[in-house]
């Protein structure tokens, strides 16, 4: 009973204690377009996604932003032709200026998507941008999303404007996992204390980040976190570190086109950084786990307890802890258009994130950690340091 209470006094604290995090109310602040549109470039890392560019790469050329922009795609060693599709995407659809280019295997230390970042990074400084826009390749944008994140930031003095893109849910296991995947998220990084004045909580998006050129020169970005698994994070945490301003919150008209459909393709998505986000450090494993299940796994279990064992009062805790924690993941389910049935069902994709944390961990320690696209990443303090 006493351990319920604990527990039901936890979920108090995160209702009303954690940012509001549970809110889905975050998206773009007012903005005002400003009186000369700055000079744009768009970086797209891509490593084997032709399956997903004819989706995602005409938005980005068909973006009707009135400044100058161009769009530079890395081809990161790919071995479907995703270069050359890009070419003929932009062929075919016209729009915004793409150039294709490739920057070789990435050298030790460096992740792949860096490696490709920093190449475009390094091309688009030759057009003097005065923002830079990181998104991934799977990501298709609105007409007018990079227009508005170029007015946001001007408006807000913000040196990152990110959105978290809505990830797709139409298989049942999307549906099931990922509007926990952001909500989690959330948690971790409460969106309302990342762009609060003073406060040392910092995160992006990676799928779409607006990163000021001469911030991210400061910054030393991308070199300054080349060994980042959790590159988004790491990014803005340098950003906030040289002094900058960070917004992230919720797209309406981003959103990712990558398909999930099996309960494996989601389970390696959580689980090649699950571990590094813990800094592959055991005794935080443990706290995550331990924490869990205090948090998530506890309601439930004391409720079937109490019920059973005839214990009025900690089946009444269990069912308030239960309650509360089901009413903060409705606002997430809404925002992704899925029935409110499933709030209750989140101790159990709760477990099955417990599951994949400890499988993280485990393919670390056997060598296979943080493995992507055919590339495996080692512990950061494994790599040498270069600068």
């Amino acid at each position: 009973m006493w351990i319920t209470a604990v527990s039901l006094a936890a979920w108090c604290w995160l209702l009303l204690g954690q940012g509001f995090f549970w809110r889905t109310d975050v998206r773009l602040p007012p903005h005002r377009e400003p009186e000369a549109w700055p000079p744009v470039c768009v970086v797209v890392p891509a490593r084997d996604e032709a399956a997903v560019l004819p989706e995602s790469l005409p938005s980005l050329l068909a973006q009707d932003y009135p400044g100058r922009a161009e769009v530079f795609l890395v081809d990161d060693g790919s071995s479907d032709g995703t270069g050359a599709l890009a070419r003929e995407l932009a062929r075919r659809h016209g729009g915004l200026p793409l150039t294709v280019s490739s920057p070789g295997e990435p050298p030790r230390g460096w992740t792949g998507k860096l490696w490709a970042v920093r190449h475009g990074v390094s091309l688009a400084r030759a057009r003097a941008p005065e923002y830079l826009l990181l998104t991934d390749a799977d990501i298709a944008h609105g007409p007018a999303s990079l227009r508005e994140l170029v007015a946001a930031a001007h408006t807000g003095g913000f040196d990152v404007v990110s959105q978290m893109a809505r990830l797709r849910v139409e298989s049942p296991w999307e549906r099931f996992v990922v509007p926990a995947f952001v909500y989690f998220f959330a948690q971790l990084y409460p969106f309302r204390w990342i762009s609060r004045e003073g406060s040392r909580t910092a995160a992006a998006a990676g799928g779409c980040v607006l990163l000021r050129a001469a911030t991210a020169r400061t910054a030393c970005i991308p070199d300054g976190i080349r060994h980042s698994v959790i590159d988004d994070v790491a990014l803005a945490r340098a950003v906030k570190g040289a002094g900058g301003r960070i917004w992230l919150g919720l797209a309406d008209r981003v959103d990712s086109v990558r398909p999930y459909p099996r309960l494996h393709d989601l389970w390696r998505m959580v689980a090649r950084s699950a571990y590094a986000q813990l800094r592959h450090n055991p005794l935080l494993l443990l706290g995550t786990v331990a924490g869990l299940a205090l948090v998530y796994l506890l309601p439930p279990a004391a409720l079937t307890a109490g019920v059973t064992a005839g214990d009025p009062a900690t089946a009444v805790l269990g069912a308030l802890a239960w309650t509360v924690m089901a009413g903060t993941y409705a606002p997430m389910l809404r925002y992704y258009r899925q029935p409110l049935w499933l709030a209750p069902l989140l101790p159990f994709t709760a477990f099955l994130y417990l599951l994949m944390t400890i499988d993280s961990a485990l393919q670390h320690y056997r060598g296979r950690g943080a493995a992507w696209k055919g590339r495996t990443y080692a512990r950061p303090d494994a790599v040498p340091d270069e600068g």
